[in-house]
C-alpha cells in the first residue's frame, strides 16, 4: 500500500499539486487520470522519488519515506518496478541485457541465476526466443512487454507506469492493460497507472483517482465512474474517445 498525505508540488511560482491526499491500495490497478497539465505525472514522480514535495508526506507499508535511512531507500527502490512511456529501453543492449540490468544494479546473483529470472519474466509477457534481438529490431508492442518484462524481474512490491499504451494500437494497448492487470494480482503488488485513456479506465480501473488542475476532485472505480454527478469527471469521459464510440454505436443501433 501507498498512501499520500497532502502532497503539494512547486516549480517556482507555479503550484501543481494542490494538496492530494488518497491511498493505493496493495494487489490493485490504481489508476491517475486527467487531462493534460492537471498534474498526473508530477504525482507519478513524487511518488516514485523523483521529485520531493514542498509539503505533506508519503508513506509505503506506514513508513513516511523521508524518516527511511539510506539503506532502506535502497530497498524500497529495488522493491519498485517502472515502466515509462516510451519504454525507456538501452538501444546499446539487446533484450536480455535490458531485462537484466536491474538484477545487475540491486542484486548479487551469478550469472546463471540472472539469465534464468530473464527467460521467466520473457517467458511470462509472451516473449521468448528474443534474448538476442535489439530494441531497434521488434515493434513497439514488443518493446512494451520487454519494459513490463524488465520492471518486474526483480520482483517488486510497487509497479509505476506512466502511460503504458501511448503510441499503441487498440488491440495492442488492450493486452498491455490486461498483462498489468495480471500480473498485479499474480504478484499482489501495488500498481499505479497514470494514463488518459478511458479504455484503459474501463479496462483495469479498480480504483481510480481523477485530478484536475493539481487537486484531487473524485475517486471511484471502473464500476462507478459513469454513475457519478461530478462534473469534471463526467465531462472527462464523455469527451473520451471511448463514449464517441458508444454514441455512435448507439446511433447506428
Amino acid at each position: 500500500m501507498i498512501r499520500a498525505e497532502n502532497i503539494v508540488k512547486k516549480f517556482g511560482d507555479d503550484i501543481i499539486l494542490k494538496g492530494i491526499s488518497t491511498t493505493f491500495e496493495r494487489g490493485k490497478t490504481n489508476l491517475v487520470i486527467g487531462r493534460s497539465g492537471s498534474g498526473k505525472t508530477v504525482m507519478l514522480k513524487c511518488l516514485v522519488g523523483l521529485h520531493t514535495p514542498d509539503s505533506g508526506n508519503i508513506y509505503f507499508e506506514d513508513r513516511e519515506i523521508h524518516d527511511m535511512s539510506d539503506d532502506e531507500k535502497r530497498k524500497l527502490r529495488e522493491d519498485t518496478g517502472m515502466l515509462f512511456q516510451g519504454g525507456a529501453l538501452f538501444d546499446s543492449m539487446n533484450i536480455e541485457e535490458n531485462v537484466m540490468f536491474p538484477l545487475r544494479m540491486f542484486t548479487k546473483k551469478s550469472r546463471p541465476e540472472k539469465l534464468a529470472r530473464v527467460n521467466e519474466v520473457l517467458k511470462r509477457v509472451d516473449l521468448e526466443n528474443v534474448n538476442k534481438k535489439y530494441p531497434s529490431e521488434i515493434s513497439g508492442g514488443m518493446k512494451k512487454r520487454v519494459s513490463i518484462a524488465r520492471a518486474i524481474v526483480n520482483k517488486p512490491k510497487y509497479l509505476f507506469c506512466d502511460e503504458p499504451n501511448s503510441g499503441l494500437d487498440p488491440k495492442t494497448a488492450s493486452l498491455i492493460d490486461n498483462m498489468i492487470l495480471e500480473i498485479t494480482k499474480e504478484n499482489n503488488i501495488t500498481t499505479i497507472v497514470v494514463t488518459h485513456d478511458m479504455n484503459s479506465v474501463m479496462e483495469i480501473g479498480e480504483k481510480i483517482v481523477f485530478l484536475k488542475d493539481g487537486k484531487l476532485v473524485w475517486e471511484g472505480s471502473k464500476h462507478i465512474i459513469f454513475q457519478t454527478d461530478n462534473k469534471d469527471v463526467t465531462n472527462f469521459v464523455y469527451s473520451s474517445d471511448l463514449f464517441k464510440k458508444i454514441r455512435d454505436i448507439q446511433l447506428k443501433g
